[in-house]
């Protein structure tokens, strides 16, 4: 009778959020990180990977852009900057 009403983060195309982000995304810098994980642990789409310092990216695929990275970030290494086109993300994630 019941089904199951929500699917795990990244696991459907059709589940790309990132097309309807709000207007800033997080930045981040890669110059304080500490490895603390907390920006990927808040993540409510699982969109922040990385384990190291100065490792964590963003996946702005699915990135609805709230702000909670930033926001818990305790260096203030990720910051929220405006959506910019899809040239300038590609950058950020290093796929020049």
């Amino acid at each position: 009778m019941f089904s199951v009403l929500a699917s795990r983060a990244k696991t459907s195309r059709k589940n790309k959020t990132g097309s309807w982000r709000s207007t800033q995304r997080p930045k981040m810098l890669g110059k304080e990180c500490i490895a603390c994980g907390l920006c990927k642990f808040v993540c409510p789409e699982g969109c922040v990977e990385g384990t190291g310092k100065n490792e964590f990216t963003v996946d702005y695929d699915y990135c609805k852009g709230c702000g909670l990275c930033a926001f818990i970030c305790p260096k203030k290494d990720v910051i929220m900057v405006p959506n910019q086109d899809e040239e300038d993300t590609k950058e950020d994630k290093g796929d020049t």
